[in-house]
């Protein structure tokens, strides 16, 4: 008997980045965001407790992008490391904390002018607003001042 020869089987891809933090219920509705141990650690490295679920993804995010910039800092087990990390996560929760509940896509701007436009089919609603906040001005009859409604 002859066997038949099977293609390889594709892999699906899964996630390529695991971020190692996740995120835990806290008391009254806030929500804790820890790392995973890494290094000589055994438990998980609380990053901050933030106030709704919105505010530590952001967390989570900007501790992503320090942790690109700094390697190995939660690896370090040094006083100085130790002192560094705690610096950096402070940093990370009063960044998010100024910023607000706003998810960083849908705050997205155009520069210093506002929000961007929103892209599709709009119905404008009357005349721009004037400069300098005057009325805007409506045009008057073709014949001059003569009044032409039917008195």
């Amino acid at each position: 008997m002859t066997e038949k020869k099977r293609r390889p089987v594709k892999k699906r891809g899964g996630p390529a980045h695991k971020s190692p933090y996740f995120l835990q219920p806290g008391k009254q509705g806030a929500v804790i965001v820890l790392r995973r141990p890494a290094g000589n650690r055994i438990d998980p490295k609380l990053c901050g407790t933030m106030a709704s679920r919105g505010m530590a993804l952001a967390l989570v995010k900007q501790l992503e992008k320090a942790e690109s910039v700094v390697k190995d800092l939660f690896l370090e087990a040094t006083d100085d490391g130790i002192e560094a990390l705690e610096a950096v996560l402070e940093a990370c929760r009063a960044s998010v904390i100024k910023r607000g509940d706003v998810p960083e896509p849908a705050a997205k701007s155009r520069g210093p002018g506002g929000p961007a436009k929103k892209r599709g089919r709009s119905r404008r609603r009357g005349p721009a607003p004037r400069p300098g906040g005057a009325p805007p001005r409506t045009p008057e009859p073709a014949g001059g001042s003569e009044d032409t409604s039917a008195a």
